[in-house]
């Protein structure tokens, strides 16, 4: 064959001149009678010597089509190995695809012994076809199915070619390290029994049938210890959470056996969570002696959503190291297989994993694959061959290993890990096994699938499986395994005993980074946010500087002219350099600076501009990122096309930079809702839940200007809602200054809360959405702003908020208004009583007070206060509502409709309609489009 060509001639020139310098096995062939008639290199008369490499060829050109059969055969078991892979514990059949039939080659018996040698293949010794095609099934067929192919990236795929086919895909292990994996094994099986008979009935969402998992993880963290890991964040969802908990987090058993006594009832009255959603951090220490820092995220039952979340905080945890290599914190998911079939957030976590703002080194993925979702096969809950599938929209490989094998878990472990250290890239472990309970302890499993359960029910564990692999390799003894049993289940019963008596010792949390930081009520203090005025100058100069051979784009030029002006003092801020200037302020003053969103650079609305681009060069530059050389890092991102993903990756980042200002930008705020699930059960629960706190920004542009149903509202009522026990602050400011104050506010105080921000659209260019320096010199954030109309003449007072503000202000000013007081409210939650009722106390009692508002009546802020007031406000003024009819949608479509709404709302307002304040009647539509498919 061409390419073997080359290397036959030159071990037989090294044989002629020393046949010591060549294998045993060549000297025997070059020596033997085949040889010398010339049926090795295609020679007739023994004269090989004589035969010119032309010569070699010209001949070996009829073994082109054998050449050409051998490459495909190993292609294919490279591609296709996977798919006959013995990795169902189960034993399902597996239909054998033809091209993976040696018979499908047409080789010849001859061609079968044939001795060959081919390069891109990583066995050490020339082989026969036949024997090439018994390792190809070792290494490809065996324990482990290996999807590597579809990564296009040809120096990736040779590196795991050569570390597979090196091998044969299996790890030699010790006896010592064979007893590791039995004692983990025992640590889990053990566990799960223990829970079983102790708490009858009681849900622990078992993880028996998946044993492995625990080894496996052992294996994981020792391997990440010796490649210099000092932090590891898991997600999970409930799936073995338990085990996972006492076996390798490091929880106390004894506090969870505590927790399914519920002796603590009293205490957790309205908050807290089940006992497998808990997280927990700890420390390991490895066989090697290294600190590793574990921290197993908190989960709700949303499964997949952890995943951005504790993607988020790991790459967190390497911004604060200064890790720019990712090397030092290892992220480790955990996913269910119907779950990572079924859930659209794994898709947009996976999407951030090669994105710079995003990266965090690769993350090291293992499904616990056990082949059902609740009551849902796999061929009713996804339309592909694997549940990992989605997975090779990334470079990365995916390794399907039969989870009651543990010792090719173990090679899957030791590959995994070297590769993701190697290329910095995710990787995929999808272990085999099955759920041997239903999808809960209470669950009856085999109504639906009564033959598989009653498969299941005959099984042995993986544990007794490799007891019986270890006592056949005289690896362990059967008294050996016996008392590493005992020892474990007699501990487990000494804890119980303690936790009955109620004195289980649990260990002091750590605040760590959050040592200082407090949640709970709002604090009642304020806080001093004012800059000093040569401060601000400064500051704004720089914000308003690019390099000397950097090429500004010309409509662009005009802003930072306008930047520098008010610099000067010549000009009032507006919106964006009122933002800006908090940014950099905070940043100068040594808090981490990262805001993401969609188009955040810019800002939707083409107002922010906090990156400039070379309009020769496209190169970006920052100004925020050059303010002094002590500043803390400025991170501007524009995220992907998502919303649940990317919330959830900057909450998990709040989770561990409580120094810092991380904020989040919906490009509208209508989009938010996207990303519901992280709002309702992580960012708004998560402290009454868990006890965790964040202090994560939400920018999300909101106001009712004729866009239509989808560019109108935030959705304010939601969080409304959701707010209870100063779990959230929810504001909007109307001024500048009131962003900057309310910006630099969430990182000066000490208190830990999420902070939502309705942010404007039409007004970031209104001429009166301005503050003058002064105002960013002194003061601070203003919960409400009252009005300066004298008290004597007023007859009406409108309590509102936002955008709706200026248009009051500007009828009012229109008609010569001077019976009638503006108030606005600028934090809607908390929201201070006293506050509110002081500011009205210069009004006559019984004065009308009107909330007045852009959205429908069964949205925005109404309902909110109306259930907290009633009719009347604190007893002494009436209280009615303003704002456009109950609806369904929150906008009209119709730019017109929109402007005749708003007048009718405005003129009701101020009493100038013939409509009282109060419910409206919605416009019927017509019945010809009312009935429109």
């Amino acid at each position: 064959m061409f390419e073997n060509l080359g290397y036959l001639e030159t071990l037989y020139s090294r044989f002629q001149s020393d046949p010591q310098s060549v294998a045993s096995e060549w000297r025997d062939y070059f020596a033997g009678d085949k040889f010398a008639n010339g049926q090795g290199l295609g020679q007739g008369n023994g004269e090989v010597a004589t035969q010119t490499p032309l010569v070699l060829a010209g001949r070996a050109a009829r073994n082109s089509n054998l050449d050409q059969k051998l490459h495909q055969l190993i292609r294919n078991y490279r591609v296709r190995g996977h798919r006959i892979a013995a990795i169902d514990p189960l034993g399902a059949p597996r239909p054998v695809p033809p091209e993976l039939k040696l018979e499908y080659y047409n080789f010849s018996e001859n061609e079968l012994d044939r001795l060959v040698q081919v390069p891109t293949l990583h066995f050490d010794a020339p082989l026969t076809i036949h024997e090439i095609y018994e390792r190809l099934r070792k290494t490809y067929c065996g324990s482990i199915g290996a999807q590597f192919m579809h990564i296009d990236d040809t120096v990736t795929r040779q590196w795991l070619q050569r570390q597979m086919e090196s091998t044969e895909n299996h790890l030699q292990l010790t006896r010592k390290e064979q007893v590791r994996i039995f004692t983990r094994l025992t640590d889990a099986v053990v566990f799960e029994e223990f829970l079983q008979k102790k708490f009858l009935g009681a849900k622990t969402f078992s993880l028996e049938g998946c044993e492995t998992l625990v080894p496996l993880l052992d294996l994981a963290i020792e391997k990440a210890g010796s490649q210099g890991i000092r932090d590891i964040v898991l997600g999970m969802a409930h799936r073995g959470r338990l085990n996972v908990l006492a076996n390798i987090a490091g929880k106390n058993p004894c506090e969870i056996f505590r927790e399914f006594a519920d002796a603590d009832a009293e205490t957790w009255q309205g908050r807290g969570d089940v006992k497998y959603h808990q997280g927990h951090s700890g420390q390991w220490l490895t066989a090697e002696g290294q600190q590793i820092h574990l921290s197993l995220c908190f989960n709700p039952s949303h499964l997949e959503f952890i995943n951005p979340v504790a993607l988020g905080r790991t790459r967190a945890r390497q911004d604060r190291f200064g890790d720019r290599e990712r090397k030092q914190v290892l992220s480790l998911l955990i996913h269910g297989d119907a779950s990572f079939a079924g859930e659209g957030i794994v898709q947009e976590s996976l999407n951030l994993s090669r994105l710079a703002g995003y990266s965090v080194g690769g993350t090291l993925h293992v499904v616990i694959n056990n082949q059902i979702g609740f009551t849902t096969l796999p061929q009713e809950y996804r339309s592909s061959v694997y549940s990992t599938s989605v997975a090779r929209m990334l470079r990365a490989p995916i390794f399907h290993v039969n989870g009651e094998d543990p010792e090719a878990v173990a090679q899957v472990v030791r590959l995994s890990l070297d590769f993701q250290r190697e290329f910095r890239n995710d990787v995929f472990i999808d272990m085999y096994g099955y759920r041997r309970r239903g999808h809960n302890e209470t669950d009856e499993p085999s109504f639906t699938q009564p033959v598989l359960y009653r498969q299941i029910e005959k099984r042995k564990s993986v544990h007794e499986h490799y007891r019986d692999h270890l006592l056949k390799l005289n690896g362990i003894t059967a008294d050996e395994a016996g008392q590493i049993s005992h020892k474990r289940h007699d501990k487990l019963e000494k804890l119980l005993e303690v936790a009955r008596k109620g004195k289980c010792e649990v260990a002091p949390k750590k605040c760590g980074v959050w040592q200082g930081y407090t949640g709970g009520p709002e604090p009642r203090p304020e806080v001093g946010t004012a800059l000093a005025p040569k401060k601000i100058s400064e500051l704004l100069q720089k914000l308003a500087e690019t390099p000397g051979d950097f090429h500004l784009h010309a409509k662009l030029q005009k802003n930072m002219q306008l930047r520098r002006e008010m610099a000067d003092g010549k000009q009032p801020l507006d919106w964006a350099a009122a933002e800006l200037l908090a940014l950099g302020s905070l940043a100068a003053e040594g808090c981490r600076i990262r805001l993401a969103g969609e188009d955040s650079a810019r800002g939707t609305f083409s107002h922010r501009h906090a990156v400039f681009y070379d309009y020769q060069t496209g190169i970006p530059f920052c100004p925020l990122q050059h303010l002094s050389p002590q500043q803390a890092p400025v991170e501007i991102i524009n995220s992907p096309l998502c919303e649940a993903g990317a919330l959830g990756f900057e909450y998990g980042y709040s989770l561990d930079c409580p120094d810092g200002l991380i904020l989040w930008e919906a490009q509208f705020g209508d989009f938010v809702n996207v990303a519901q699930v992280i709002l309702d059960q992580f960012i708004c629960s998560a402290e009454d839940k868990w006890n965790r706190l964040s202090g994560l920004v939400l920018l999300l542009p909101h106001g009712f200007e004729g866009m239509g149903p989808e560019h109108s509202s935030a959705r304010l009522e939601r969080f409304l809602e959701l707010a209870a026990d100063d779990n959230i602050q929810v504001a909007q400011p109307t001024t500048p200054a009131q962003f900057f104050h309310l910006l630099r506010r969430q990182v000066l105080r000490k208190w830990r809360k999420p902070l939502v921000v309705l942010t404007p659209k039409s007004l970031l260019r209104h001429p009166k959405v301005i503050s003058p320096s002064e105002q960013f010199s002194t003061g601070c954030f203003q919960r409400l702003l009252p009005d300066s109309m004298p008290p004597k003449n007023v007859k009406r007072v409108l309590l509102c908020s936002g955008k709706i503000y200026y248009e009051l202000l500007a009828y009012r000013d229109e008609k010569k208004r001077d019976d009638v007081a503006i108030i606005r409210l600028e934090q809607l939650y908390p929201l201070r009583d006293e506050l509110l009722e002081s500011t009205l106390e210069p009004f006559a009692e019984k004065s009308p007070v009107l909330w007045v508002q852009e959205e429908p009546q069964n949205m925005g802020a109404w309902r909110f206060l109306h259930e907290k007031f009633g009719k009347h406000l604190f007893a002494r003024w009436p209280f009615a509502v303003v704002a456009r009819p109950e609806s369904a949608s929150p906008a009209t479509g119709s730019s017109g409709a929109h402007k005749l709404e708003q007048q009718r709302l405005i003129r009701r307002a101020f009493g100038d309609s013939e409509n009282p304040p109060g419910p409206e009647r919605k416009q019927t539509a017509p019945a010809s489009k009312s009935r429109e498919a």
